[in-house]
């Protein structure tokens, strides 16, 4: 079986890897543009494009893939299959058509549920009980298509978006390697997803990781969570950024963002409703460190009644 893949992230490359681990023919990557990076903003290739690099595997960067040229160069590859992770460019229905057994997608939830651009992280802050990866054929809607394969894991309560993202990227790794065997076989045929029960994992973005006060402590300290290793959680003391990377349910009621305590335990947080004890900070041109090491030699800088913005 031939097969193209696309994706771009880490998320990608790992399942990238597995269908290379598992002997499967890949005959050329499709990814996205090289992208600025770093503090010196320098193009830098994705994870997908170096990895493909290192077994000798043709990259393919288009910009759209309605262009008519892009798609007569991905026809000429005459693919058996697509698979696609993370790619983050649309595919049209003339694309979708042109490998032999069409495309197939891991996209990680359990769809319906959080179709869209962040539903690991989206999972994660809406306190879902479970989450994991769905492998189905795609169409042109929106992660719409008919499901082929799922794999479920529960969210635990230390779980973030990035521990989270390790795990379903195992899982669906797995998943896809499973899928592609079925499909060597023969048809596979998928489940209708019902369009009543979805729901949207809108993009995130640094704005909404900028903790509100006034909200409950329970939907902070997921947000946290959620949104570790990016975009961070944020706040502001004596008029300095304060990076929140670790959280838990504290005690106490005040003033929403007043300090009520402050200890080796953590630096505990009026909310709304109840307390956040803030465990893991990073305070500007530092590094992240547990709120124990802080108090040790910043103790004045944490004095209860002391007000996060």
């Amino acid at each position: 079986m031939r097969i193209v893949f696309a994706g771009t992230p880490e998320f990608a490359a790992q399942h990238l890897q597995a269908l290379l681990d598992a002997g499967r023919q890949v005959v050329a990557v499709y990814t996205q543009p090289d992208r600025p990076a770093g503090r010196g903003q320098k193009l830098a290739p994705s994870p997908v494009k170096q990895l493909a690099l290192q077994h000798g595997i043709a990259v393919y960067q288009p910009q759209t893939l309605r262009d008519p040229a892009a798609q007569a160069e991905l026809k000429s590859l005459g693919a058996d299959l697509m698979v696609v992770v993370a790619y983050g460019l649309i595919l049209p229905q003339v694309v979708l058509d042109t490998p032999r057994l069409g495309c197939i997608n891991s996209h990680a939830s359990l769809l319906p549920r959080w179709r869209g651009a962040a539903p690991i992280q989206r999972a994660v802050q809406a306190g879902d009980a479970s989450s994991g990866v769905t492998v189905m054929q795609m169409e042109a809607g929106l992660d719409t298509g008919p499901m082929l394969l799922k794999v479920s894991t529960p969210i635990t309560a230390d779980d973030t978006g990035g521990s989270l993202h390790d795990r379903l990227a195992q899982l669906g790794s797995a998943a896809v390697i499973e899928a592609v065997s079925k499909l060597a076989a023969g048809p596979l045929h998928g489940e209708v997803q019902d369009d009543s029960q979805a729901t949207y994992a809108h993009k995130l973005n640094k704005d909404e990781a900028r903790l509100d006060w006034s909200r409950p402590a329970d939907e902070l300290e997921r947000l946290v969570r959620a949104f570790n290793p990016w975009p961070i959680c944020h706040s502001s003391l004596n008029g300095e950024p304060l990076k929140v990377l670790a959280a838990s349910l504290g005690e106490g009621t005040g003033q929403p963002g007043q300090i009520l305590a402050a200890s080796k335990d953590g630096l505990t947080v009026a909310c709304g409703a109840g307390a956040l004890r803030l465990t893991r900070l990073q305070l500007p041109g530092g590094k992240p460190l547990n709120f124990a090491d802080l108090y040790n030699s910043r103790r004045e800088q944490f004095a209860p009644g002391l007000v996060l913005l």
